[in-house]
């Protein structure tokens, strides 16, 4: 049963229902009305019966509506019958028009059939759902099926071209084309599919180890591309934005072995901008919303409304995610191959793309030089792309331009700066894009399996017709154009192929010729250029623009047949060319750009210079752009120079694409095509739902309607001879003898008795062909021919009935008088004696026949007997019968009481849900609180929406006060017509004036048509002449023709051929060289590799410079093998061609033997040919005779012809030069004309406002009149006087002159200053003046009338915007009146200065030149209104858009409460509706419970009447007596008992079953509600538990952190108090040896001690230095230094008592060294001075860094853990979402299960409804009840859904917190880099003290040296003293030479010591200069 369901579902998406199709009633209802199809406006075309026919028109009734409608009989198309609906080739329609078509595709779209065949077309409609005819099973169904024996798939297209080719050995192609969003990606992948499953590789091979690689990575090669290529647009949430050609190679066992793809036409500029609700490509979404932390960082990533370049920002892709399609991408990359690398660098360009257009360029104040004001975004971009920020920002803003042979620095303004961004944006996605495609080919290129053959899929943009193409559409139409060529060249050569094949007559038709004059029309190379042509021609030039290249093109191809000028205004369209879809409208704005394609060379330089080697290699083609020089085109001969120098590089877009266009035609060529045509259906993308004109517009575009108008031309429908003789052998009953008769005959026999027009058909060997429309004839000939039978059958059989009603009612008549005659013979003997006593003995006369009457009785008893006997047999069986059904009967009161036991589980599983219920409705009144919050919230936004309507209502006011205004300037506007029809007048007589040149002209056109009419004659004549050769040199021509293509192509061929050899030996030359270059390379790698064996950097980076040479050597033999590969293809195609004409040749030696053949067929036919013969050699030496004198009289008429036609042609181009001239005149005076008529009403504006503000000023209005009446009068003297031209003039001048009073008075309003307004009104009078003596002055006005209307126009641009800003300028009603003063006052002025005319003429020149300053003025003026209008315009849009927001917002506003109540309401009612079920169900058990008791009953009561029955027989048995009666009354009682018992077991069967189904049904329900409740019950645990797990986990978190923050805020408290005390410490400690020092002043010995322990300090700052890095160990080593410390004091103490022991000894001889001793003391002052110094500052650095590492420490510990916190947050919050997939998958499974046991009752209810209904009420009611709490459930899943949604916010707010977090460790790492930065000048502040350090320890040595000098010296002093002391004891002379010399010394060395102090001082004071101050 499963099996039959799961294939019932795709096969009726495939197969149509014939049964409906061959109904006879429609048969019968299309031959009775017909039906006809008519043009309708809503559906396309409407079926009608005709009812009537008037002339021309016919008048029809609607099938639908039964309305009649005068149609016109050319509208009419014929419908075909019923038999061909639904048909799955539209070939095989009889009646082959647009209306069946439509109709045919619509029926089977409606009917889920999506595919149908149109000839050699696949169309395919989206059905926009998915469709179940796509998976395995499917491709296995059509697996080597033939195309003809399963319907139309895109499966049945991919087999067929598989079979081909495998067979045929020839190549394949598929080509899929349609409008975007039709389905051609879809169907492309669909291909991909069924190839990779039919013939992937690993099932039968061995050598892959990945089983199926190839495969995998071809269907993996999508994904990549259409994130890269593909984007969303209105139409289509996956539009290709570029069209490919997907080449799959197979090896010769038809497996598949390598790919390729060429792609073309991207649409980059969609990487730039996008239109409104639509997408960039979607990598970027993709990279944006799927890239980490890590990965945005690393590429500079932001958010996306931080970039200029996504338009719209974010817009989701409904069921679609683009984090999901990331990883979906990145995993595809993977698999094809790409390395780490290569997908990060090709990340950063997708970046760098985007930063493109963050740039942003500001304009310099007095030039209009761009400048960059922040080069932020630059250096991130040059960082992602490896430049140079300085370099790229000059390249920008002022590239270098060779001029001639200099190069110059160009500054460039801001537009061409931003044109140069985007340009290099796009050129680098496409690049990159390039670069995919090049990769993904790489990947699937398997250069080890050669490919035997290939099918190619071309998946491309169909035919588009938009308001506005341009050159993209112009590229896409030209395609389709040469692809339509490709599909009638192929279908016509099939279809006569076939013909051939079937014998059929067939002159051939090349319908790809009808094609050609469009295809040449744009692609032609020269005489005449084509589109294309001209457009390249035109970027050559220096000085072209778009104007010039349309004007050179309607120049060029103005008389070609397919271009014509442009239906619409010349400012929407520039031309139009006739395609087969139909006429386009092109538009050439920006051509020659488009075709360009300029860079920025400056900027591509350094780019193919890049550091980074990916960027580089994407642009390493940079010699082949077009440069800014070229575009820029400065002089001719710079442009020159620049074009010399690129010769052969530069190539445009449009040559490009015509070469790639060339070389996929010739591959198609060499294929054999198969097409798939995609349609859209509509554009809501509604299933269902399709518009026919929408669909008739694509089968137009798609060349459908195209190939069915040439399968008109031949023989489209065909019909097999056994069919055609089974069908319609009715319509001949004769025509065929009995027998044996071949197929072919007995058609032929038919079709002589039918009496068709031979033209009409053609016999083939194995069909019958016949044109359009002959089968729905033969149709309706049928139709009548089997109603006419059926009627005539229905009179026989009518007949029949009423003869045999008559025999029986004749026979009741000879009854009837029998017993009439019987009756009246009674009647007549009843009264007769004799007659009674006859009546009365005849009884009695059986007496003697006793012995008879007992024989007979004995027999009759022994009957008796017998039938005892049987009746007795049949009692045991009806015993043995009893027995079993006693036995069924206890079975069944066991299922009985099995049952009631599962009715009261049942009933209790309802109070258990009832209880559940009252929960559930617990929860629901929770839920109906929450609804009336949310109710109270609505009002209060409905308030809001109050307030904001109000606020609608107020900007409305002023809109309708606009709209006031507005009508206002209408009415002005009809004043200002009057005045137009005036100059209409004036442009009559022009009019005039052309109508005599028409004249001329026609006297020209009638000698041209004597001429032409002269010629005809002649030509006629050698019509006549050449019709009898042109019949018989038909075929030949024909061929020959052929032949000439042949060649023509061959030719082509072999210059493709030369082309591609010169191209491969220069590639050779290039290959070679750069072998060369290899191997050198190699030479040098291997020297260096000698060199630097030590140096491992050095060698890897030459290791690297080789395998980049290899990767291009590699390159570079691909490139080869392609060539090769193109070669051998061009080698196939040659060979092909001399194929073909092989083939040509044999088909006209073919045709020439048929010829033979049919002319030798009869002996007759050999005498006639044979005369004719004779016949026509006559006929053709008359024709050679005739042909030759023709000739010559031909030449003659030629040449005169030649003369005449020159000399005509003189004088038409005289004519026309002439004409041009006229038509130029008349064009400049059309257009001074509309100036005029535009002057006219600009002035009728502000004269009606002058009248409106006159109408208040009563006395005023009338001076008014009479003056203008006045002027006037003047003005019409005037224009007599004047000539025509004056006259114009004179309005001109008039207009200008009143244009530039409204300048002035404009400029008065803006500035509103006295001053302008007099110097205005000066120059107001000066103009009149002026304006007075134009007369004299023509010719000067002439020259400046042109500038004059320029300016003019400008001024109606400024005006119309001033227009709209008429509120804004109300205000200035005051200076308007004020104007109306001046105008008054310049009024009176003209007219004094009409008196003093002749007096000016003088002082004219002076006035023109303060009027030019005047103007300069206005200009000025006018420009800051201009600015001053654009700024309010901006703010208007900007207040619109804040509106239109607003209301785009109350509209989803009132949609989403609308929803509220409508699922609040549903619900309600929902309920009622269960509850209502319930009960109805519970009624209906009770009622089925009472049957079923009834039912037994009636069975008890049955067996009892059973048992009486039998009792009864027994009875009758045993009475003898009334045996004859007795036995015929039991046989009657035995059937009735059997009849009930039979009845009794057909109830008890059918109750059995119908409870066994009950049973089954009810046990399958509650087991799946069972398992799906505690499936929904875990998952809820599950979910719940989780969510409690999390929660607790987040709390745990929570609290974690908080006690961690503590714990290290107690930590840093500690370490702050520990700092603290060790400083109390270290001053304790630095006082005493301060303490410890004081005493050591008068201590000598302790100097040594002094030098020991600037050793010890040395070696502690060498240990500090040492410990720099090791931050952990500096506590200790501190603690280490102060015990040293107290080392060294108890030793000082030691010192100090030993000290003050030589102090007291020592007393006695300090009074004599006093002297001494305080020139010693001061310089020790000195060293013990900088000693503390240098120690307090050590001290200070060592706590500073102490202080710094413990920061970095916590520093470093708070960032650590929130970043795990952060990790644990994120894999939380992924953990949430999965669990929410899951819970939504588990929903969607329960839905799925619920739909599934929806299907499965509507089954049980399909099979039972006929036997039980009641049973099935209640299983609905309890199903009901399901349904109950399956919604429960849902409303459950809702709130917890809802709960998931809170978790999210509080993870959110979560995140919120970790984002702070994140900020804050941001904030402490700048902390920390300020910190290190502190340390780093620490440290240099550290190395500087310990220079000092040791400079001081240098100066203490010296110093030390000194001392020990001097102590020496002292004690020699003091043994001279004591000398001195012992001679002066003696008694002896004193000499005082030494101490004198030894003081001299002593003072000399105390002054060294000084000077070197000094110099010691002076030095630590450059150290402290030098010395930078520590940051902060």
């Amino acid at each position: 049963m499963a099996q039959r369901t799961g294939l019932e579902d795709p096969e009726r998406y495939l197969f149509v229902d014939r049964a409906v199709i061959y109904n006879p009633a429609t048969q019968a209802d299309w031959t009775a009305k017909k039906l006809v199809w008519i043009p309708s406006e809503r559906h396309g075309f409407e079926a009608a019966s005709i009812k009537e026919e008037r002339g021309d028109e016919v008048i029809v009734e609607l099938a639908e509506n039964g309305k009649k409608a005068m149609v016109n009989k050319d509208d009419i198309q014929k419908m075909n019958p019923p038999k061909f609906s639904k048909v799955e080739d539209m070939a095989e329609l009889t009646c082959l028009n647009e209306a069946s078509v439509l109709h045919n595709l619509k029926d089977r779209y409606y009917s889920g059939l999506i595919y149908t065949y149109s000839g050699l077309f696949c169309v395919v409609i989206n059905p926009y759902k998915n469709l179940p005819i796509y998976s395995e099973n499917i491709i296995e169904m059509y697996r080597g099926k033939k195309r003809h024996e399963m319907p139309p798939h895109i499966y049945a297209i991919s087999e067929s071209a598989y079979r081909c080719m495998l067979q045929d050995r020839e190549d394949q192609s598929i080509l899929c084309t349609g409008e975007s969003g039709a389905g051609k990606t879809e169907n492309t992948k669909k291909v991909i599919q069924y190839l990779a499953h039919v013939a992937s590789s690993h099932k039968g091979r061995k050598d892959h180890n990945i089983p199926g690689e190839l495969e995998r990575q071809l269907l993996q090669a999508n994904p990549i591309l259409e994130s890269f290529g593909n984007a969303k647009t209105v139409k289509n949430d996956n539009s290709s934005r570029f069209g490919k050609f997907i080449r799959i190679n197979f090896d010769v066992t038809g497996y598949i072995v390598g790919a390729n793809i060429e792609t073309y036409l991207l649409e980059k500029s969609r990487a730039v901008r996008q239109a409104k609700d639509e997408r960039t490509f979607h990598i970027f979404y993709q990279l944006l919303s799927g890239a980490g932390e890590h990965l945005k960082s690393d590429l500079l990533l932001e958010g996306f409304n931080n970039y200029r370049f996504l338009s719209n920002g974010y817009i989701p892709i409904p069921g679609q995610q683009d984090k999901d399609n990331f990883q979906e991408t990145m995993e595809a990359m993977h698999i094809m191959g790409f390395s780490h690398e290569e997908i990060l660098s090709m990340l950063k360009v997708v970046s760098s793309v985007l930063q493109f257009g963050n740039i942003s360029f500001k304009k310099e104040r007095n030039t209009d030089q761009a400048s960059m004001p922040e080069n932020t975004v630059a250096q991130k971009l040059c960082h992602l792309l490896g430049m140079n920020v300085m370099e790229f920002t000059r390249a920008i803003l002022t590239p270098r331009i060779k001029v001639g042979r200099d190069y110059v620095q160009k500054a460039q303004t801001k537009e061409q700066a931003d044109f140069a961004v985007e340009a290099l944006a796009k050129a680098t996605y496409e690049r990159l894009f390039r670069w995919l495609v090049h990769r993904i080919n790489k990947a699937l290129d398997r250069t080890k399996r050669q490919g035997a053959s290939f099918i190619g899929i071309l998946d491309i943009a169909g035919f588009e017709i938009f308001e506005l193409n341009s050159f993209e559409q112009l590229c896409i139409n030209y395609t389709n154009e040469k692809l339509q060529q490709l599909f009638n060249h192929t279908m016509f050569v099939l279809e006569q192929e076939e013909y051939q094949r079937e014998g059929i007559e067939w002159n051939f038709i090349d319908f790809g010729l009808d094609l050609q004059p469009c295809i040449d029309l744009i692609e032609r190379p020269a005489n005449p250029p084509g589109v294309l042509a001209l457009l390249d021609e035109e970027c050559w030039f220096p000085k072209a623009t778009d104007k010039t290249f349309v004007e050179k093109l309607v120049q060029e191809q103005g008389s070609h047949s397919k271009f014509q000028k442009p239906r619409q205004l010349k400012d929407k369209a520039d031309f139009c060319i006739i395609h087969y879809a139909g006429k386009v409208d092109y538009k050439a704005d920006e051509w020659l750009m488009k075709n360009m394609d300029p860079l920025n060379d400056n900027v591509a330089t350094l780019l193919h210079q890049s550091s980074d080697r990916f960027v580089a290699e994407l642009w390493k083609d940079v010699d082949r752009i077009v440069g800014l020089d070229q575009v820029t085109g400065m002089t001719e001969t710079a442009f020159g120079s620049a074009y010399k120098t690129k010769k052969g590089m530069f190539r445009t877009v449009g040559q490009l694409y015509k070469e790639s266009l060339t070389k996929l035609m010739a591959t198609l060529r060499n294929t054999n095509p198969n097409f798939v045509r995609c349609i859209i259906p509509n554009h809501e993308k509604r299933a269902g739902k399709l518009d026919p004109h929408l669909v008739l517009d694509q089968l137009r575009c798609n060349g459908v309607l195209e190939g069915i108008r040439i399968c008109r031309q031949g023989f489209p429908n065909r019909i097999v001879f056994q069919e055609f003789r089974q069908r319609y052998e009715i319509l001949t009953p004769n025509a065929i003898p009995k027998g044996f008769m071949d197929g072919k005959q007995a058609c032929e026999r038919m079709i002589r008795a039918l009496e068709l027009d031979p033209n009409l058909y053609r016999i083939g060997q194995s069909k019958i062909f016949f044109r359009a429309g002959v089968l729905a004839h033969l149709e309706e000939e049928r139709d009548l021919k089997i109603t006419d039978i059926i009627i005539f059958f229905q009179a026989v059989c009518r007949g029949y009935l009423a003869r045999k009603a008559f025999a029986k009612k004749q026979q009741q008549l000879s009854a009837l008088k029998v017993l009439q005659r019987n009756c009246a013979a009674y009647l007549k003997l009843r009264h007769w004696q004799w007659w009674r006593v006859f009546t009365k003995v005849k009884p009695l006369l059986q007496v003697t026949r006793q012995e008879e009457e007992l024989q007979a009785k004995d027999e009759e008893l022994l009957k008796v007997k017998e039938k005892q006997t049987k009746v007795e047999g049949e009692l045991e069986e009806m015993e043995r019968k009893h027995q079993q059904l006693l036995e069924e009967k206890n079975i069944l009161a066991e299922q009985l009481q099995a049952e009631t036991e599962l009715f009261a589980e049942a009933e209790e599983m309802r109070a258990r849900l009832a209880a559940k219920k009252q929960e559930l409705e617990e929860i629901l009144h929770d839920l109906e609180s929450r609804v009336e919050e949310e109710e109270e919230r609505n009002q209060i936004l409905q308030n809001e929406k109050k307030k904001m309507q109000a606020h609608i209502q107020d900007l409305e006011e002023q809109l309708d006060e606009e709209e006031g205004a507005r009508q206002k300037l209408q009415l002005e506007k009809v004043t200002a017509e009057a005045k137009i029809k005036k100059m209409e007048e004036e442009i009559l007589l022009l009019e005039d004036q052309n109508s005599k040149f028409v004249k001329e002209k026609k006297l020209m056109e009638d000698r041209i048509a004597e001429c032409s009419s002269q010629l005809a004659e002649e030509e006629e004549k050698a019509k006549n002449l050449a019709k009898i050769r042109n019949k018989q040199e038909v075929m030949i021509s024909d061929l020959e023709e052929r032949l000439k293509k042949e060649e023509k192509t061959r030719q082509e061929l072999e210059k493709a051929k030369r082309k591609l050899d010169g191209e491969t030996t220069d590639l050779q030359d290039q290959i070679a060289e750069l072998q060369a270059q290899v191997d050198e390379l190699k030479i040098q790698l291997a020297k260096k590799e000698e060199e630097l064996q030590g140096a491992l950097a050095r060698g890897d980076d030459e290791t690297l410079h080789k395998n980049n040479a290899l990767k291009v050597v590699r390159e570079l033999q691909a490139q080869i093998a392609e060539l090769q590969e193109d070669f051998e293809s061009e080698k196939a195609s040659r060979n092909k061609a001399e194929k073909q004409k092989r083939d040509l040749s044999e088909e006209l030696e073919a045709l020439k033997t048929e010829l033979e053949d049919t002319l030798d067929t009869t002996a007759a036919q050999q005498e006639l040919r044979t005369k004719r013969e004779q016949e026509v050699a006559e006929l053709k030496k008359a024709l050679e005779e005739e042909t030759k004198n023709h000739e010559a009289q031909i030449q003659d008429m030629r040449q005169r012809h030649a003369t005449a036609l020159e000399e005509l042609s003189e004088q038409l181009e005289q004519a026309k030069r002439f004409k041009a001239n006229l038509e130029k005149n008349k064009q400049g005076l059309e257009t001074d004309n509309k100036e005029l008529a535009c002057e006219v009403k600009v002035l009728q504006q502000v004269k009606a406002e002058s009248e409106h503000k006159r109408k208040k000023l009563d006395a005023q209005v009338q001076e008014l009149h009479a003056k203008v009446s006045e002027g006037d009068r003047l003005r019409a003297e005037l224009a007599e006087k004047a000539n025509k031209l004056q006259n114009e003039l004179d309005n001109v001048s008039t207009l200008l002159e009143e244009a530039e009073k409204k300048g002035i008075k404009f400029a008065k309003d803006a500035a509103s200053l006295e001053s302008q307004l007099q110097d205005t009104q000066e120059l107001l009078q000066e103009e009149t003046r002026q304006k007075l003596n134009l007369s004299s002055r023509i010719r000067q006005l002439e020259e400046e009338k042109n500038s004059l209307q320029e300016q003019q126009e400008e001024e109606e641009e400024a005006r119309k915007n001033l227009e709209k800003q008429v509120l804004a300028l109300q205000s200035q009603l005051a200076d308007t009146k004020k104007k109306v003063d001046d105008d008054l006052g310049t009024i009176e002025s003209l007219e004094e200065a009409k008196k003093k005319l002749l007096k000016d003429v003088e002082a004219l020149s002076q006035r023109l030149e303060e009027k030019a300053l005047a103007y300069d003025k206005l200009e000025k003026t006018k420009n800051r209104l201009q600015q001053e209008l654009d700024d309010l315009t901006v703010d208007l849009d900007h207040q619109r858009q804040i509106v239109s927001n607003l209301e785009k917002k109350q509209k989803k506003f009132d949609q989403l409460l609308a929803e509220e109540k409508n699922i609040s309401a549903r619900y309600a009612e929902e309920r009622d509706r269960a509850e209502a079920e319930a009960r109805e169900k519970e009624t209906k058990a009770l009622s089925l419970s009472r049957a079923l008791e009834e039912a037994l009953e009636a069975k008890e009561e049955f067996e009892r009447q059973n048992k009486q029955l039998r009792a009864d027989m027994e009875d009758l048995m045993s009475s003898k007596d009334d045996v004859g009666k007795n036995v015929h009354e039991l046989e009657k009682s035995k059937r009735a008992l059997e009849q009930q018992v039979e009845e009794m077991r057909t109830q008890l069967e059918e109750l059995e079953d119908e409870l066994q189904a009950t049973e089954d049904a009810k046990l399958r329900l509650e087991v799946n509600m069972q398992a799906m409740k505690a499936q929904f019950e875990r998952d809820l645990q599950i979910r719940d538990e989780q969510n409690e797990e999390k929660k607790r986990l987040l709390i745990k978190q929570v609290r974690e952190l908080e006690a961690e923050l503590e714990d290290e805020r107690k930590q840093r408290g500690l370490a702050v108090a520990a700092k603290k005390k060790m400083e109390i410490d270290l001053k304790d400690l630095e006082a005493q040896i301060e303490a410890a020092n004081k005493a050591r002043d008068e201590v000598i010995k302790q100097l040594r001690k002094l030098q020991a322990q600037m050793k010890d300090y040395q070696r502690e700052l060498e240990e500090a230095r040492a410990s720099r890095d090791e931050i952990f160990a500096q506590s200790k080593e501190s603690e280490k230094k102060l015990k040293s410390l107290e080392a060294e004091i108890l030793q000082l103490q030691e010192e100090l008592a030993s000290s003050e022991r030589a102090r007291r000894h020592a007393e006695q001889e300090r009074d004599e060294l006093a002297d001494e001793i305080a020139n010693s003391a001061s310089g020790k002052s000195a060293l013990l001075d900088e000693k503390r110094r240098l120690e307090a500052r050590i001290a200070q650095l060592e706590e500073e860094l102490e202080e710094e590492q413990s920061n970095m420490e916590l520093l470093n510990d708070r960032f650590r853990k929130t970043t795990l916190q952060v990790d644990t947050l994120n894999t939380e919050l992924a953990a949430e979402r999965s669990a929410a997939q899951k819970s939504d998958n588990a929903r969607q499974q329960l839905e799925r299960q619920n739909k599934e046991l929806k299907a499965k009752l509507q089954e049980l209810e399909g099979a039972v409804k006929s036997k039980f209904k009641a049973t099935i009420s209640a299983l609905e009611a309890k199903i009901g009840q399901l349904e109950e709490q399956l919604e429960q459930e849902a409303k459950e899943r809702a709130a917890a859904n809802k709960l998931v949604r809170r978790t999210e916010k509080k993870l959110k707010e979560i995140f919120m917190q970790v984002e702070d977090e994140r900020r804050h460790a941001d904030q402490y790492k700048e902390q920390m880099e300020k910190a290190n930065a502190r340390m780093k000048q620490l440290k240099r502040q550290l190395e500087e003290a310990e220079e000092e350090a040791t400079r001081a320890n240098a100066s203490r040595r010296k110093l030390q040296r000194e001392l020990d000098d001097a102590t020496e010296a002292n004690e020699g002093l003091s043994r001279e003293v004591s000398t001195l002391k012992n001679r002066l004891r003696r008694g002896g002379p004193i000499s005082f030479s030494s101490s004198r010399s030894g003081r001299r010394q002593l003072h000399i060395e105390g002054a060294s010591l000084e000077l070197s102090d000094d110099d010691t001082e002076s030095k630590t004071s450059d150290v402290n200069e030098t010395q930078p101050p520590p940051s902060e």
